[in-house]
């Protein structure tokens, strides 16, 4: 049981019983692999060994059962066979794995650009190693006839490789080639003429809608200025980075600086986006403003090697949407939606099953966080340290939208959806959702949610009329984390974000929790401040800092002083300046929040970085971008004990940062100094709770650790005390990974209640 279909299992089980002498048959069985050996003991024993030890690079064996005797024995000499697949599942199997798409295989790159190769130039090449899985499966047991491939039969050729154990392409589901597979299209012209055009148009400065595996994508010249700014203006997307793909791992080092981490993620299977610190040679300004970090990945397919060496540049590659709506897949649906957005489209005739977006992932140090799961690894299960005595559901946050599936100790995290306030998305999960269900065979019966009832995840776990198990957004932030680890025991955790309902009914994002998968309680926070207008608030972040300025929770110690306040309010608009600070003193849709996300906002529009933002974490990106490598002396600090918890007061900060400011102190080294002084200040947070007994394991959570310098200086200091510290790497550390975490907390409490 595990990953073992889609990814050359059974031909690697045929392989190595015929290479030891042993005699029967595999075959898929429902969503597994079953089947009989025979021989002589010790080749028994060895095959047993070798199919545990030695799987092929994107199987996962998770159980091997052997049962003795129960089958009929096969006859001596009769071979080894690949028989049909059996759709009737044996009882008491584990959920049913999906193989997530892999990218292209050395060989089969190799074949792509070999003139001598039948598949020469052929963009759809794959074989038992690489290619569609995920995206093209219909059903299970995974067989052609049940993948989106079915509606190409094999040719001659390719049929012999199909049924040739000795072949790369033994049993390789999409097998296929020029003669009987999927062709290229761009109005009128098909394979060859089709890719011709669309690398024309590109380097000509237009943009592509490209069909790539798991959806449309929308591509440019990443070189050309022009080309990106449109690109912006026509996605609706100003400011947030687009990633860029190149040729080879060469030309990742001339836009970047890679290490040794940063080219294994490039270079793995999943070829996911890499989020790395921008090079000497850069790209034009627009490809990622407002940050040093450059997402680079490499082809995935045949289509984008042959598509990035006819154009022979860099090329920006974006998700095929407008704005927040899902990724699209339909044909007809994405002329409707792309259709303004793109100067052509460079299509196929191989439907896309099911959508999948591009991962992402950050290195830090020797670590790699995984920012957004999807292509090449959703959805891959996980473990669950308390395996699920019954099916259940984590049906996520409400941004960077996952739900989790899990039964047993297996967790199925699905792939990225976005943000459910937009319809279109909101669609996408529950189709996702569904295909997802069917395929592993989990049906849940009951569904772990946000505590927060505006989100629309929340809502429809009510209307689902199952029972239900409120999760507290944090401690599902850090329960994933601990999860991830396998940690069952009590941990401290430190959950920073943007914002979540706590259990007290108020905004919670700067917290520090004692914990295990079953409970929590806060032993320490940030200090509270209004945010003027809500979710306005949000999206302005200098309303945030008036709030910080004019409304901060009172501590003990007094704000900065007006002529100080002023420095920032004097460039603000006075008609809306003083509007807002009407609604902070009349307290008027004005919920306090003691928010870690929001503080980063607030000194990012008092340092005059950025007054509105158009992405979520578009403050925070740029003020971690300003500090650089600076390390100036850390702005003041305070902790205090109020009402049983330990609260840092951000005002001291604040007022020393202002004031350093007026003493003309540039804003580099202010940010940097922001940045140390929050670090430490968690330091000390932490520290207080330890002394009282606090366990010395410390999960962290939530978005803000992907700033990589909160993440990095968080660490050390932590790790000076002697403490363990655990962050997400698999599991994204933002609100990609609360599905996981309601799941895992959810499985904890349903198994305590059992017994």
């Amino acid at each position: 049981m595990g990953t073992v279909q889609g990814v050359g299992f059974r031909p690697f089980v045929h392989r190595t019983a015929t290479a030891l002498g042993l005699d029967g048959w595999v075959a898929n069985v429902d969503g597994h692999v079953a089947g009989t050996v025979a021989g002589a003991p010790g080749a028994v024993e060895e095959f047993a060994q070798r199919i545990r030890s030695a799987p092929p690079p994107l199987a996962r064996v998770r159980e091997l059962r052997i049962v003795e005797g129960t089958a009929t024995i096969p006859e001596r000499g009769s071979g080894f066979a690949v028989r049909a697949s059996r759709l009737s599942p044996p009882s008491g199997t584990a959920p049913r794995e999906v193989a997530p798409d892999a990218a292209i295989c050395s060989a089969c790159l190799e074949e792509l650009f070999d003139p001598a190769d039948r598949r020469h130039r052929y963009p759809f090449i794959n074989c038992t190693d690489c290619g569609p899985r995920s995206t093209i499966i219909e059903s299970l047991p995974y067989d052609r006839e049940r993948t989106t491939m079915r509606h190409f039969p094999l040719c001659a050729a390719c049929a012999a490789e199909y049924t040739n154990p000795r072949e790369r392409r033994f049993h390789a589901e999409p097998n296929a080639c020029p003669a009987c597979g999927p062709t290229l299209s761009w109005e009128t012209s098909r394979g060859e003429e089709a890719l011709r055009a669309a690398a024309r148009t590109v380097g000509s400065g237009g943009i592509v809608a490209v069909k790539g595996l798991g959806g449309y994508q929308l591509v440019c010249d990443a070189t050309n200025d022009a080309a990106v700014t449109e690109l912006r203006r026509r996605k609706d997307r100003p400011n947030k980075p687009l990633a860029v793909m190149v040729r080879d791992v060469d030309e990742a080092r001339r836009l970047a600086r890679i290490g040794v981490m940063g080219r294994a993620a490039l270079t793995s299977p999943v070829r996911p986006v890499v989020l790395l610190e921008a090079g000497p040679l850069r790209l034009p300004a627009g490809v990622h403003p407002g940050t040093d970090r450059i997402g680079l990945f490499l082809p995935t397919s045949g289509l984008h090697h042959l598509l990035l060496r006819a154009v022979d540049r860099p090329l920006v590659v974006t998700s095929g949407n407008r704005a927040d709506e899902p990724i699209a897949i339909d044909d007809a649906q994405a002329r409707r939606s792309l259709g303004r957005a793109a100067d052509g489209f460079l299509g196929h005739d191989r439907v896309v099953r099911a959508r999948y977006d591009d991962s992402v992932v950050q290195v830090t140090g020797r670590t790699v966080l995984t920012l957004r799961r999807a292509r090449g690894l959703a959805p891959a299960p996980l473990r669950l340290p308390r395996p699920a005595p019954a099916p259940l559901l984590g049906v996520g946050a409400q941004l960077k939208h996952t739900f989790t599936l899990a039964r047993g100790d297996r967790a199925h995290l699905g792939t990225h959806i976005g943000d459910l306030t937009d319809p279109a998305t909101y669609a996408a999960f529950e189709t996702a959702y569904q295909d997802l269900s069917a395929l592993t065979g989990i049906v849940p019966g009951v569904v772990a949610h946000d505590l927060h009832p505006g989100y629309l995840s929340t809502q429809w776990a009510r209307a689902t009329g199952l029972p239900l198990v409120p999760v507290q957004h944090h401690h599902a932030h850090l329960a994933a984390c601990a999860a991830e680890h396998g940690l069952t025991r009590p941990f401290t955790g430190i959950a920073y974000d943007g914002l979540g309902l706590g259990d007290d009914g108020t905004l919670w994002g700067g917290e520090v929790l004692i914990a295990d998968l079953n409970s929590y309680r806060r032993v320490g926070r940030f200090a509270t401040a209004p945010l003027p207008g809500g979710d306005v608030a949000v999206r302005h972040p200098w309303r945030t800092a008036l709030g910080y300025l004019h409304g901060a929770e009172p501590l003990g110690v007094p704000g900065p002083a007006q002529e100080l306040i002023r420095t920032f309010t004097d460039r603000l608009d006075a008609g809306a300046a003083g509007t807002v600070r009407a609604m902070i003193d009349r307290r008027f849709n004005s919920p306090r929040a003691s928010s870690a996300g929001r503080l980063f906002d607030a000194v990012a529009s008092l340092l005059g970085l950025v007054d509105s933002v158009t992405y979520e974490g578009e403050a925070a990106v740029v003020l971690e971008t300003a500090a650089g490598r600076l390390r100036p002396v850390p702005l003041a600090r305070r902790v205090v004990r109020v009402d049983g918890l330990w609260v840092y007061d951000p005002q001291p900060t604040l007022t020393d940062l202002l004031t350093r400011q007026a003493n003309g102190e540039s804003v580099a080294s202010l940010a940097a100094a922001f940045h140390t002084a929050l670090a430490e200040a968690t330091a000390e947070l932490v520290g207080r709770a330890v002394e009282a007994g606090a366990p010395r394991t410390v999960c962290l959570g939530g978005g803000c650790f992907v700033n990589r310098r909160l993440l990095t200086e968080v660490r050390r200091l932590l790790r000076a005390q002697g403490l363990r510290v655990l962050v997400n790497t698999v599991v994204p550390v933002g609100d990609g990974g609360i599905s996981y975490g309601q799941a895992a907390v959810a499985a904890a409490g349903l198994a305590k209640e059992r017994g």
